[in-house]
């Protein structure tokens, strides 16, 4: 409830005397009340509902991780050099004594020996890096085959797909700013596929690089991009995506008492400030203690870049493992034409790195159009109701594996013992395979779980005793499920599929149906059609089911038994 503001006393009012009682942290709270309504604000917010299941604790990990990153590259901008001029190194690592090096590899060596807490605060930035995209990328998920998607938080999506997408970008600027050989073959890679670019690939390369690769300016550049740009960016989409989630509170899942216009769940003071500041500082102690005892990133064994070497084993951050895999996946193929070549083997997965983010990230408008809802929803759908979406899904998420471990061909090819070219050419079968397959299976899956829903809403649940009719048939006795589990498993909408505007009017003249709206049709016929889900159990067919089932027991109690 909101308490309705009383009458505050003026200054006239209190005299002297209310001012010689009020401590000087009340007094400025009551300054600041008198101007901002701090006190109705502040007591309005601490009483909003936040519902309570664990699945919401993966954005929580998002928010945190994402607080340790900033607080700890604040700590290493301070001793960072983000400089490409070269010098002779003599610092507390012997092995790289008297290498010429840049002044990023020099001072990246300084922070992880010489720094006290240096190597501590690399690593947990590092993992935190890696936590922040994984969390993400689980809370996407998750909204996603939940339907968090759907109005009035599109915006919601896009900002949240919006920070997991400038988090990968900002991962790989950051492991590539201390200039060691791996991170090197990063830019390397970064250079190719710039330069894969019809007619203006080169000059996008000399711009980026300010000339031949790998230039003097790329590391500031890079640095600025890291630390300012994308990180603003960043805070902004974070402030919006907050800032909607407190105006159109939480979705909940469906369950009794739980509704589109209710939020059902502990107020945010004290039980969740209580329970929400602990998870804080449980991240924060779990990825310390990852950072401890996981070396991550340890540049000082790959040694300066330099453009005539290459680093073995070179594998960016997993987050961006499937772009490698696109390269690796692709034939090497070329084009040339009027003394011009078009290398295919690169410029081709360019082009598909955008669009399996892009098509996750469109997905919920692309469904809107097909479903035609304008409503609003606040109650979270089982992925189960949703067989299209989900199947959709989880192909994207077989697409996304497939490539990440074809980022990784050589690696699976050594430890494993197979031959490379077997991995590349299972992998380049599978990313056509694997979505399909998995498409299919999970829809199939998806509609097996409804009709099992309906069943046992009509037949109740499984009790494992068999019991011997009178004529001699073995039965199993089901038990009625409770009224609240039978609400959860029926509380979900059933669209019905958009049929296609008629080819003849009413007057029998012919009418020009599109493309368009025959292909939404269609679409919708497969998400909502007799393949497409499951007619859930009536109020009706569960009477008549219930009475059905009371006259045959009537029926077996006056039968006399042999």
């Amino acid at each position: 409830m909101r308490a309705e503001p009383g009458h505050r006393p003026t200054a006239h009012e209190d005299g002297p005397s209310r001012t010689e009682r009020t401590g000087k942290g009340e007094a400025l709270a009551n300054w600041f009340d008198g101007r901002v309504g701090l006190f109705k604000m502040g007591k309005a917010q601490l009483r909003k509902v936040f519902p309570d299941h664990w699945s919401y604790l993966i954005g929580e990990i998002a928010l945190y991780t994402f607080l340790i990153i900033i607080l700890t590259g604040v700590y290493l901008t301070m001793f960072f050099e983000p400089s490409m001029n070269e010098v002779v190194y003599h610092g507390t690592y012997r092995p790289m004594n008297g290498i010429r090096m840049s002044e990023a590899y020099e001072s990246t060596l300084n922070i992880s020996f010489d720094v006290r807490g240096g190597l501590l605060m690399r690593q947990i930035h590092h993992w935190a890096a890696i936590l922040f995209v994984a969390s993400m990328l689980i809370h996407m998920m998750r909204t996603f085959f939940n339907g968090v998607f759907r109005k009035p938080r599109e915006i919601n999506w896009l900002s949240g797909a919006g920070l997991l997408i400038l988090g990968m970008f900002d991962g790989f600027l950051g492991y590539s700013l201390p200039d060691d050989l791996l991170s090197g073959t990063g830019m390397r890679f970064l250079e190719g596929a710039v330069l894969s670019v019809p007619l203006i690939g080169t000059y996008l390369t000399f711009f980026i690089f300010g000339g031949q690769f790998p230039g003097e300016i790329i590391i500031p550049r890079l640095f600025t991009f890291h630390v300012l740009l994308l990180p603003g960016i960043m805070l902004g989409l974070l402030a919006v995506h907050m800032i909607l989630l407190v105006y159109h509170k939480h979705t909940h899942h469906i369950g009794p008492g739980k509704k589109d216009m209710n939020i059902v769940g502990p107020p945010l003071w004290p039980v969740y400030v209580a329970k929400s500041g602990g998870f804080f500082f449980l991240v924060f102690g779990v990825t310390s203690v990852m950072s401890a005892i996981a070396m991550v990133n340890p540049v000082w064994l790959y040694g300066p870049y330099r453009p005539d070497q290459v680093s073995t084993d070179a594998q960016p951050d997993w987050y961006m493992g499937f772009s490698e895999g696109l390269i690796r996946v692709m034939p090497g193929w070329e084009i040339n034409l009027w003394g011009h070549t078009l290398v295919l083997g690169i410029f081709i997965p360019l082009m598909v790195f955008p669009m399996v983010l892009l098509v996750i990230w469109l997905y919920p408008f692309i469904e809107a159009w097909v479903t035609g809802d304008r409503r609003e929803h606040h109650l979270n759908e089982r992925p189960r109701n949703a067989p299209t979406r989900t199947a959709f899904g989880a192909a994207w998420i077989g697409l996304y594996l497939v490539l990440l471990g074809e980022g990784g061909n050589d690696l699976i090819a050594t430890h494993f013992n197979l031959s490379l070219n077997a991995v590349t050419w299972a992998s380049r079968i599978a990313f056509f395979a694997v979505p399909v397959t998995v498409f299919i299976v999970t829809k199939r899956w998806c509609i097996g779980l409804q009709r099992r829903d309906r069943q046992k809403v009509l037949h109740g649940r499984e009790t494992g005793i068999i019991k011997r009719l009178s004529h001699g048939e073995y039965v199993e006795l089901h038990e009625p499920l409770p009224q609240a589990e039978r609400y959860t498993l029926v509380a979900h909408d059933q669209h019905l599929p958009i049929e296609p505007p008629a080819e003849v009017d009413e007057a029998g003249i012919p009418r020009k149906v599109s493309r368009k709206e025959k292909l939404r049709a269609k679409l919708s016929r497969s998400y909502f059609g007799e393949r497409g889900q499951i007619p859930k159990a009536t109020v009706e067919e569960y009477r008549r089911h219930q009475e059905e089932h009371e006259a045959h027991e009537a029926h077996e109690a006056h039968e006399p038994t042999h």
